[in-house]
C-alpha cells in the first residue's frame, strides 16, 4: 500500500493510505474530505467544551445581553439549578448537569485525540468513515446532555449538521475544495485524469510526504532539512559553545601561572617532599 503523509502545517497533517493504481482525482477529493473533517472536529471540540460550560446558544439578536433585557420575543433565560454565567454573552448560561457533561467533555477529548497530529507518529491511518463515527459520537453525547434539542443557531448544532456559515472566519481560509484542490510531492503537481503510479511508480510499498493546495495556489513551500526541535537543539549548542569562546577570550593570558605544571619550583619541592598535598591521620 502507497502511504501518503498529508501536511498542510505543523500541526495539520495525518496519514493516508491508499494504492498505486488509485486515480489522482479520486484521492485528491478523498484527503480533502479527510482533513476538511478534522477541522469540523475542532470547531466541535471548541464549541462542544463552551455548551458544556454555559449552555445551549443565545439567539444572534440575544448575544450579549444578561438575563434582565428585553427578551425581543424570544423568551427570558431563566435561571437553572446548574446556571454558570457566559462572560462572552452568547450563550444563556443554563448549562446540563456537569457529571452528564462529563460524557461530552470525555467524547470531544477522543475525538480530539483522532486527529492529533500524534496519529503519524502512532502510525495511524485516518479515514472519512472513521471520523465521521467520532461526530456521531459527539451527536450522541450531545443528545445525552440536551435531549431537547439545541436551536438551530447553536454553532454545535450546525457543525454536527455540516451545515455550517464559515464566511468570514479564519476556518473559511482552512477549507480545501475536494473538486479543485490540489496535491504536490518533491516540487510536482499530481495531474488530474492520471493515476498515483504516474507520479510514485509502480512501487507498492511508498511512502511520500504531500501538500495539499488551493487550486493557484502554486507549488507549496519545500519542507526544511532539519525539524524544528532538532534546529533548536543546534541552536542551543551553538549558543553554549558561542560563550564558551566568549569566556577563554576575556581570561587573562597568564592565567596558565596558576597551575601546577607551570610552578618553578615543582621539581625542588618534589625532591624535598614538600610537594602536593599534605595529609594528616
Amino acid at each position: 500500500m502507497v502511504v501518503i503523509h498529508v501536511k498542510r502545517s505543523e500541526e495539520h497533517q495525518f496519514l493516508y493510505e491508499t494504492t498505486v493504481e488509485a486515480d489522482v482525482s479520486a484521492c485528491v477529493r478523498d484527503l480533502c474530505e479527510i482533513q476538511n473533517t478534522r477541522l469540523r472536529i475542532q470547531r466541535l471540540k471548541l464549541e462542544g467544551e463552551e455548551l458544556a460550560k454555559h449552555g445551549v446558544a443565545k439567539h444572534p439578536d440575544r448575544q450579549s445581553l444578561d438575563e434582565f433585557q428585553e427578551d425581543f420575543g424570544y423568551g427570558k433565560v431563566e435561571k437553572n439549578e446548574h446556571y454558570n454565567v457566559d462572560p462572552t454573552g452568547r450563550r444563556t448560561g443554563n448549562r446540563c448537569d456537569p457529571k452528564v457533561a462529563e460524557t461530552l467533555l470525555k467524547t470531544l477529548a477522543d475525538a480530539e485525540a483522532a486527529i492529533s497530529k500524534n496519529q503519524v507518529a502512532n502510525k495511524v491511518y485516518l479515514t472519512k468513515k472513521a471520523l465521521l463515527e467520532k461526530v456521531d459520537e459527539i451527536r450522541g453525547a450531545v443528545m445525552i446532555c440536551y435531549p431537547m434539542g439545541l436551536p438551530e443557531w447553536d454553532n454545535v448544532r450546525a457543525a454536527l449538521e455540516d451545515n455550517e456559515d464559515l464566511a468570514g472566519t479564519q476556518w473559511a481560509t482552512e477549507y480545501l475544495d475536494p473538486e479543485t484542490s490540489q496535491l504536490w510531492w518533491a516540487g510536482k503537481q499530481f495531474l488530474a485524469g492520471k493515476k498515483l503510479k504516474d507520479h510514485v511508480g509502480r512501487n507498492e510499498k511508498t511512502k511520500i510526504v504531500g501538500k495539499l493546495q488551493k487550486k493557484g495556489g502554486g507549488a507549496p513551500q519545500r519542507e526544511p532539512i532539519v525539524d524544528s526541535d532538532t534546529q533548536k537543539a543546534m541552536l542551543s549548542y551553538y549558543h553554549k559553545k558561542q560563550e564558551e569562546q566568549k569566556k577563554l577570550v576575556e581570561d587573562d593570558e597568564d592565567d596558565y601561572t596558576n597551575s601546577a605544571w607551570a610552578n618553578p619550583k615543582a621539581l625542588k619541592s618534589h625532591f624535598s617532599g614538600v610537594g602536593g598535598t599534605l595529609r594528616f591521620r
